[in-house]
């Protein structure tokens, strides 16, 4: 495998572990006993980790080879994830949760790190199809959960199963990867302790955040409001996560190419605009179907905008690339976890439709802001 391939692998397997049990949160929100503001505040721990994991684990990442960071984390979350069904009570996931969290944010700054560097030695953009990988990760595992839910099959079961496949696949996978060279024009300087945003990042981070609320919305939430508003067989509610995971793979997996030709900036305001109206349409839906459409429009319009703005962060020459990076996923990926909680609050108490409208306004306001983006796509440095 070259060495980019195994670092799309990375976020296929783990999208693996963590979309088994994401798509699987209809039945733990029954196992526990769960309201839609209570199941909000069990997820909320994954938001609280990533946190941590974003803010302190800069110098851990620096210290040892990417391999060793990756086998750790996406193992140490996948087996987290495997453990959730099993707990007695919501008390005793939160914890699990709230780990697992620190791990996928690490995985977030070495991936990323890695899918920059490799941009610059090969020539040609990757950063885009490195998080469709992820996508598809979360599609394939939203179609196999549809399919074992309508079955009926035990969430402890699919989550276990999931964990195995995790492990065997990331033995192949994980063993050959090896830290790229840094860009030429990096920060020289080493990277603190603890990484916060910056003023001049606040506009990247809108960006990267906006996407993400509606990420969050259309995975955590899709199948629940398929179920409460359209009361559709669990195959058809599970359709939802399916098919916004399959639309936003498909363009994260082509959107490298139109970004080399057109630009970060005119890309992302048209991806915005088509996740607005795809949002809009999941919140006026009068019929199942037409929410799906919704989904996909959605899916579409996130795709390659938080790759955009990672790249754009990391491309930055103020601080150490790995700073600015985990500076924006402490804005952006912690905000694909607070989906959960703060859509699950306005579900109950405004209608899960009102739900999909809240995601809107942080929409309008990346668009406002998408200067931050550049005009045109960076020039790379080619190595023989």
């Amino acid at each position: 495998m070259r060495p980019h391939h195994r670092i799309f692998g990375v976020f296929f397997i783990f999208a693996l572990s963590m979309g088994a049990m994401l798509s699987r949160l209809p039945d733990l929100q029954l196992q526990f006993g769960l309201s839609e503001g209570q199941l909000g505040l069990m997820l909320i721990a994954m938001s609280c980790g990533a946190l941590v994991g974003l803010t302190f684990s800069g110098p851990f990442i620096a210290r040892y080879p990417a391999r060793t960071g990756i086998f750790v984390t996406i193992f140490i979350a996948s087996a987290l994830y495997a453990l959730v069904p099993f707990m007695p009570s919501a008390l005793f996931v939160v914890p699990l949760l709230f780990f697992a969290g620190i791990c996928a944010g690490a995985v977030e700054i070495i991936v990323n790190l890695e899918a920059d560097r490799l941009e610059a030695q090969l020539g040609y953009g990757i950063m885009s199809r490195t998080h469709g990988m992820w996508s598809l990760g979360f599609f394939v595992t939203a179609l196999i959960s549809s399919g074992l839910r309508q079955a009926g099959v035990p969430v402890t079961v699919h989550l276990v199963s999931a964990l195995i496949v995790v492990v065997l696949a990331g033995l192949f996978v994980f063993r050959g990867i090896e830290n790229a060279p840094l860009r030429p024009d990096s920060h020289a300087g080493e990277a603190p302790r603890i990484a916060f945003p910056t003023i001049g990042l606040a506009a990247l981070c809108i960006i990267g955040a906006a996407p993400l609320l509606a990420e969050g919305a259309g995975i955590d939430w899709s199948a629940i409001y398929m179920r409460d508003v359209f009361h559709v067989e669990p195959f058809i509610g599970g359709l939802s996560v399916t098919v916004f995971s399959l639309a936003m793979a498909v363009a994260r997996l082509t959107m490298d190419g139109v970004v080399d030709r057109f630009s970060p900036r005119a890309v992302a305001a048209t991806l915005l605009l088509v996740a607005m109206t795809g949002l809009i349409l999941v919140a006026t839906a009068p019929h199942e179907y037409v929410a799906l459409l919704g989904f996909v429009l959605t899916g579409i319009g996130c795709s390659a905008v938080y790759p955009l703005a990672v790249s754009a962060a990391a491309q930055r020459t103020d601080r150490p690339a790995s700073v600015n990076v985990a500076s924006l996923g402490q804005m952006t990926f912690v905000v694909f976890f607070l989906a959960p909680p703060l859509l699950g609050f306005v579900a109950e108490e405004f209608g899960i439709r009102m739900s999909y409208w809240v995601v809107v306004p942080l929409l309008v306001a990346a668009l406002l802001v998408i200067r931050a983006l550049p005009a045109r796509k960076p020039a790379v440095v080619v190595h023989g």
